[in-house]
């Protein structure tokens, strides 16, 4: 567990799930309320939040890998994100990243 976060029980995950599920588009909510908790979204979570929500686990998951900054397992202690969008590419953004490498 990392310092700071809850560890991950079923039954706190459910917890986070009833708090949330009666908000509309609870989905991303839940996502980020997991997140928070746990400092990852626990992949036993992911069908968990998809019978919540009726919906499908393939759902929630696309949900879930759209959206870059959610993780399936805990973080470093630093977390490094540079961005490659086109304007920050002009910027020279490759060579940031390979000296970061």
């Amino acid at each position: 567990m990392t310092p700071g976060y809850e560890p991950w029980t079923e039954a706190r995950g459910a917890e986070i799930i009833a708090e949330h599920d009666h908000l509309e588009g609870a989905t991303l909510v839940i996502l980020h309320a997991m997140q928070e908790a746990f400092g990852y979204v626990p992949e036993p979570a992911i069908p968990m939040i998809a019978l919540a929500r009726n919906l499908s686990r393939a759902e929630v998951h696309g949900l879930f890998t759209f959206y870059h900054d959610f993780r399936l397992e805990p973080s470093g202690k630093h977390v490094l994100k540079i961005c490659r969008a086109e304007a920050c590419q002009a910027a020279g953004c490759a060579a940031l990243s390979a000296r970061w490498e």
